[in-house]
């Protein structure tokens, strides 16, 4: 086959290739076969009329559109290898000629794959990340532990407070009309957890139970249901109950119902240090990761960007983002009437990211090409058995839905990224130069 690639555009390009006539002569037979099963022709038996008898018939270009359908796919295929180019898009295929004993030609529009000039991405300096824990960290995650464990007692004839619940019923009106969802009864609230619209628990605090109090105050302008953004509304409300949060002792036997695995409140703040600063140290090299990416795309050249190559990333981020959703228990159409959205708006959500998104991509799949990067054969395994075990499927499953160059392509990615991010330096970040200074000026 010979196969002829002129670039036309930053991105585009003309393909000229061959259809030779062994495949077309595959390509008539796997066509006559097919057609011959519906074919009646008298003298006879329908499916049996002879190669011959049809092309006097109707003549052996009657088989060409349906025998060009059949070759086209794989002659396309062979003609990108031997062009060495990488289509991002359907491409919009013409016929030059398709004469009888001579190869047909077929010229492609084809859209391709970007090209990239890598800049610097080794060695990046990236701002230095603090993964000490201090006290203040495990005391305050005690004290979140601590209010975990709080009891709700009722405040006998005491007024509300920030950080109270009460149970309330709630009447909404606007405009003198009661609204849809502006009535509950027996809802219990926190004050000051900032649940309801700005103002209301406010309004409740100071008061006691069995008081009706008459809230008033105003929607956000962007608040979730349209017909009530910026209005103001009346509430009447009555408090039944005040209740307060009763909170444990810090002590062992407070550490010990909290965590089985401690026997006292020593060894509980032990191990919070330990997994707080296991938290710092992932978070740490996420957002090394990030920064160190984000500079290496940055410092890359990549021409225009197709906007098939974005579309493909809306649709796989909408898909993926869904499929979450769905696992979760909520199908599309639930999910959309819950947040009042659309596809489109779902759309226009992951469209305001992607052009960053693909370039990331494609300076990540150049840095695979310039390391050489090629997955080994454990690394494919562990990667069908790490996504085995991430989503409670058979490893046969997994390798039956995603194919070997898939795998490799997504391993030969993250390799990519720990190139970037290992080889990063971490420097000062600009608050600790200033404290720096500050502290040597004070000397």
């Amino acid at each position: 086959m010979a196969a002829k690639w002129e670039k036309s555009d930053t991105n585009k390009g003309e393909l000229t290739f061959e259809i030779d006539a062994d495949q077309i002569k595959k390509g008539l037979d796997q066509a006559f076969a097919k057609t011959k099963k519906t074919l009646s022709v008298p003298g006879f038996r329908k499916g049996k009329v002879p190669r011959q008898i049809f092309n006097q018939m109707y003549g052996e270009e009657a088989l060409y559109q349906d025998a060009l359908n059949i070759v086209l796919p794989d002659a396309y295929e062979q003609a990108i290898k031997e062009a060495d180019i990488e289509p991002v898009d359907q491409p919009e295929i013409n016929v030059e000629s398709m004469e009888k004993n001579q190869p047909w030609v077929l010229k492609a529009v084809v859209t391709v794959k970007p090209d990239v000039k890598l800049g610097e991405y080794k060695g990046l300096s990236v701002t230095k990340q603090n993964t000490r824990v201090y006290q203040k960290d495990i005391d305050a995650e005690l004290e979140r532990r601590r209010q975990e464990q709080a009891e709700l007692v009722l405040k006998e004839d005491q007024p509300a407070a920030k950080g109270d619940t009460v149970v309330i019923d709630f009447d909404g009106y606007v405009d003198g009309k009661q609204f849809d969802g502006g009535k509950a009864d027996n809802y219990s609230l926190e004050l000051g957890s900032n649940s309801f619209i700005p103002g209301f628990e406010d309004q409740l605090v100071g008061h006691k139970a069995g008081e009706d109090v008459e809230v008033k105050v105003t929607f956000p302008d962007d608040y979730q249901a349209e017909n009530l953004q910026g209005k103001e509304a009346t509430f009447k409300t009555t408090i039944h109950e005040v209740k307060q949060k009763e909170l444990p002792e810090l002590d062992d036997e407070f550490a010990k119902d909290v965590d089985e695995e401690v026997d006292s409140l020593d060894e509980l703040k032990a191990k919070i240090k330990d997994e707080l600063k296991e938290q710092k140290t992932t978070a740490a090299h996420d957002a090394i990761e990030d920064e160190a990416i984000r500079e290496a795309v940055d410092n890359a050249e990549v021409q225009e960007i197709p906007d098939a190559m974005k579309e493909e990333d809306i649709q796989r981020q909408m898909d993926q983002y869904l499929a979450n959703m769905q696992q979760q228990g909520i199908d599309p159409k639930t999910y959309f009437k819950l947040t009042g959205t659309s596809e489109d708006d779902l759309h226009k959500q992951f469209a305001a990211d992607a052009e960053r998104r693909v370039k990331t991509n494609l300076v990540l799949e150049a840095i695979v090409d310039a390391e050489n990067i090629e997955p080994t054969e454990d690394q494919l395994n562990a990667e069908v058995k790490d996504l085995a075990g991430q989503y409670g499927m058979e490893e046969s499953a997994v390798r039956s839905a995603l194919s070997d160059d898939m795998l490799k392509h997504d391993i030969a990615v993250k390799d990519a990224v720990d190139i970037i991010t290992d080889s990063a330096k971490q420097d000062k970040s600009k608050k600790e130069e200033e404290k720096e200074k500050s502290e040597k000026s004070e000397k």
